[in-house]
């Protein structure tokens, strides 16, 4: 059977792909490539020889990706593609070419949002898109389907003619198998905010809410909240300690984890039967609106961090948004999850629809107001396939004429919005002002100082430290200024070719975590 490499692809050194957004973190976090490892699972459950590499989190030349390829040869390659490094990853499509003649696929947000344009800059290195969900879809070309009638996929045909294949039905996340997590070590993922080491672990896929900038939703895996049974999530926490026993923690990264407090309660009881609370640490995306009796359960099961959507701190950006919550309900959140004995990390955004200075400063001061260990602070993310995207382009409030322009010379996320009420260089100059505000008081430097109770503490806080400082004493002022004035027409509609080189917003690539709190 063909041998398939499954590649997550180098760009720059610390570059994640596979965050929500795609950028060199602020906060130096490497995130674990859950999605793709657990359609490497898929592909080996089917009898495929499959290896996964990878390359981004050892930070990769070309050349170590040249000496792979002509050692294993592979028959498929298949690649992660993101926005910002697309041509970066169409241009070791054509070295896979190159290299072994390999056929090669490009899965992910972008790739799906814009297949076209994809193919546009590929000139002849890509075969195929496989859109959306891709776990099947790939497994099935590896089994030899037939493309023309394999649903989920885009390509170019004999004639030069764009086929989109059916639709696929959404998969039953109960059949999938746990990921492919032997291909990797541990130790390559980091976070300040992190016990280390860990591992993310997806309880679910697709988010009911309807926010315009978040990708996954709109682009990959539906608006219908589908959870894993509760048995196999733990299940899932226990294969990962059992190839990892040195793991300290399990980062849920479902989207909406605390959204059904069914599956929430399912998760608690069933590590509390095994006795697992004991063991390990485990955290949470979590929204501003679960009760308090839930949050204690979670407590008493293990859950030690909650990394919560916030946003905004005025009512009109996250109806701007369609955030579909409230101040008030997230301030009550913040109090109650503060007095059980959570670390709270909480995710702001300036730029929405209708910001201002006086609704961004407000945003800044409602971080401040609550009882938060530690904070990022963001743009709003506009990329291809969201609604915000489409309603930027539309009415002129887009910068980046190309998709590299999503990222700073230091190749960190930028802001990519400009309003004529506020601007994206002020929009800029407000996220780094809040992240001194919120870090620099007296009260946060003193959490700081004590809270610590292990080497594994001070390792974590001097890596934040170190982040913040290094971000604050130059990063900052390194951001290229994008295109010149608006750009309606948006970077697809740039020349082939490009640049030619190289639910909650809760993760951390908008700012550093100096107060990487201890475990509570």
């Amino acid at each position: 059977m063909a041998h398939v490499l499954i590649l997550n692809p180098p760009y720059v050194d610390d570059f994640v792909r596979s965050a929500r957004w795609d950028a060199r973190s602020r906060g130096r976090v490497q995130r674990h490539p859950d999605y793709i490892c657990v359609a490497t699972a898929v592909q080996r459950e089917a009898g495929i020889d499959v290896r996964f590499v990878d390359a981004a989190a050892q930070n990769w030349s070309k050349e170590d990706v040249r000496a792979l390829l002509e050692r294993e040869r592979p028959a498929w390659v298949v690649m992660h593609a993101s926005t910002p490094a697309i041509d970066n990853d169409i241009a070791y499509c054509a070295l896979a070419k190159e290299v072994c003649d390999a056929k090669t696929i490009l899965v992910g947000q972008h790739v799906t949002a814009v297949p076209d344009d994809t193919f546009a800059r590929a000139f002849g290195a890509l075969d195929y898109i496989a859109l959306g969900e891709y776990d099947y879809t790939i497994r099935d070309l590896f089994l030899g389907g037939d493309p023309k009638t394999t649903p989920g996929l885009f390509y170019i045909d004999e004639l030069g003619q764009p086929v989109r294949t059916g639709g696929r039905p959404f998969i039953d996340v109960n059949e999938l198998p746990f990921p492919a997590w032997d291909f990797i070590d541990a130790d390559w993922y980091y976070d300040g905010g992190k016990l280390h080491p860990f591992m993310t672990l997806l309880s679910g896929r697709g988010c009911f809410a309807r926010c315009t900038y978040c990708r996954d939703p709109q682009l990959m895996y539906g608006h219908e909240n589908r959870f894993r049974d509760p048995k196999l999530v733990v299940d899932e926490m226990e294969y990962d300690l059992a190839l990892f026993p040195a793991l300290r923690e399990v980062m849920i990264e479902t989207d909406t984890f605390t959204a059904n407090r069914e599956h929430v309660e399912g998760v608690c009881r069933e590590i509390l039967k095994r006795g697992l609370d004991t063991k390990l640490r485990w955290s949470v995306n979590a929204r501003s609106d679960v009760k308090r009796d839930l949050l204690q359960l979670m407590k008493r099961a293990g859950c030690r961090m909650l990394m919560v959507g916030f946003e905004f701190g005025s009512q009109m950006a996250l109806d701007g948004v369609k955030k579909g919550m409230n101040l008030r309900r997230a301030g009550e959140f913040a109090k109650n999850a503060s007095e059980l004995g959570f670390t709270v990390h909480g995710c702001f955004m300036i730029g929405a629809p209708g910001e201002t200075e006086q609704t961004a400063r407000q945003t800044i001061d409602f971080a401040k107001s609550l009882p938060l260990d530690t904070i990022q602070i963001s743009g709003v993310a506009a990329y291809p396939g969201t609604e915000i995207y489409d309603w930027a382009k539309k009415e002129g409030h887009l910068i980046p004429k190309d998709w590299g322009e999503y990222l700073d010379d230091n190749h960190e996320q930028v802001t990519v919005l400009d309003y004529p009420q506020l601007s994206k260089d002020r929009i800029d100059e407000l996220i780094d002002t809040g992240l001194k505000e919120f870090y620099l008081r007296p009260k946060q430097m003193l959490s700081m100082a004590t809270n610590i109770r292990s080497i594994g503490d001070i390792k974590r806080k001097f890596h934040g430290v170190k982040a913040f400082a290094d971000y604050m004493g130059g990063n900052a002022k390194k951001r290229k200024k994008v295109g010149e004035g608006k750009n309606g027409a948006g970077p697809e509609a740039e020349s082939a070719g490009g640049s030619g080189g190289g639910g909650c917003a809760a993760q951390e690539t908008g700012a550093p975590a100096p107060n990487a709190a201890p475990e509570k």
